[in-house]
């Protein structure tokens, strides 16, 4: 469908409440907002305030995405919910300066709204995305304040007591991985989210956006996963790693393994294929995607994969980070183990240990107390249950030794 320019005070009917985009261009950095408001055009609590620090909305309708646009869902706003309002603030520039225009997409549909009228005004709301009966409605909106972030959010309800310092716009934000541009708006927000949270760990850890590494993923296939398998826990975990994957690696795709008695090396997971990487590969039993399932058993054998990856990675350029998923073991040959990682710390390999559950982690509990090795080229902790802790929480944890290893082992010269 041709593209609709509306003027400010003008609306048009949504094509019925499905996804869509919101993507503010300027010639200046701005941040964006989201409010999600009752008929009153009051927010109804501080979680209906989506920004920079709170990039969703606990129910999905507004996600914050990594690139500064803003991802709608009204079908998912919660009840008493009528209406969004899509702002921004400027800071050091007016509006003016700032050359504001809005576009919406949805389907095939693309509408655009410039920012009209706006001068000396430093915050604004643009757009706002409305219920008028049975029918969702947009509305170039051009209503400015001179006060700035506090002036807006008051507007809106939102209480502050002083005007907070902005997060600067960092230009040089989160990579974008080939394919992004082939998922859904929802998926893509979904993605893009990850790819922020991801980034900002890395950007507190201090890790510049020139690294690169190989990130590699360990699914342990042993038949006591067999829940997770079952409620698609194990497929979600996957999903998530490739945000991971977006900002370290080359490519952005994701390499991957499974194990049990035997391993395997499964195709690489990118962006645009994850859903139907999940559905190919990650299974317990049978022959799918042309891997036999049953051949690689159903106990743990952690010797076998450990000796595979560091056969396949050993000579790699680039640093690498595996991200290793297990529900227990590491009990059997736990000496060789000890051995085989202590003598791996010479290699531009570092092992994040991810235990799921509560079950007994052998070797993988005394990493730390490794001696011999030239740096210190793993890490452990546990989860009692992955599918409750929260994205942000988790590429925390798995990131949280990696950025000491890289500088460590740039030191010691393990890389070079």
């Amino acid at each position: 469908m041709s593209d609709l320019t509306l003027s400010r005070g003008q609306n048009t009917a949504l094509s019925g409440p499905r996804p869509l985009r919101v993507e503010v261009k300027a010639g200046a950095p701005l941040d964006v907002l989201a409010f999600v408001l009752g008929d009153d055009q009051k927010v109804g609590c501080d979680a209906d305030f989506v920004f920079f620090n709170q990039p969703a909305h606990p129910s999905g309708a507004v996600i914050l995405d990594g690139s500064g646009a803003v991802v709608v869902d009204p079908a998912r706003l919660p009840a008493g919910a009528s209406r969004v309002h899509i702002g921004v603030v400027a800071e050091n520039l007016t509006l003016g300066d700032a050359r504001v225009e809005v576009v919406l997409s949805q389907d095939d549909r693309t509408v655009v709204a410039p920012g009209e009228g706006l001068s000396v005004e430093t915050s604004a709301v643009l757009i706002e995305i409305y219920r008028r009966g049975g029918e969702w409605k947009i509305r170039n909106t051009g209503a400015g304040w001179e006060g700035g972030f506090a002036d807006l959010v008051r507007s809106h309800g939102v209480q502050v007591d002083d005007e907070p310092t902005l997060v600067p716009v960092v230009h040089d934000g989160p990579r974008s991985a080939p394919g992004e541009e082939k998922l859904s708006l929802t998926k893509r927000a979904k993605l893009d989210l990850r790819k922020k949270q991801v980034h900002q760990v890395l950007l507190e850890k201090k890790v510049t956006s020139g690294v690169r590494a190989r990130v590699v993923m360990v699914i342990d296939k042993t038949f006591s996963m067999s829940a997770l398998y079952r409620d698609g826990v194990v497929g979600e975990l996957v999903e998530r790693m490739t945000a991971v994957a977006t900002q370290l690696d080359d490519d952005g795709a994701l390499e991957a393994y499974m194990y049990a008695v035997q391993c395997a090396k499964l195709p690489d997971v990118t962006v645009d294929r994850a859903e139907e990487w999940v559905r190919d590969y990650v299974h317990l039993r049978g022959v799918r995607g042309g891997i036999d399932y049953d051949l690689l058993g159903g106990r743990n054998e952690e010797l076998p994969i450990l000796s595979q990856v560091i056969a396949d990675c050993r000579d790699s350029k680039d640093p690498v980070l595996v991200l290793f998923f297990t529900d227990g073991g590491f009990a059997r040959g736990r000496r060789a183990i000890q051995k085989l990682i202590t003598e791996a710390a010479v290699l531009p390999i570092f092992w994040q240990f991810i235990g799921i559950g509560k079950a007994d982690f052998g070797a993988l509990t005394a990493l730390d107390e490794l001696s011999g090795r030239v740096v210190d080229n793993a890490g452990f902790f546990a989860v009692d249950d992955v599918s409750r802790i929260s994205d942000d929480q988790l590429y925390r944890l798995l990131l949280s030794e990696f950025p000491d290893w890289l500088t460590a082992a740039r030191h010691a010269r393990v890389l070079r």
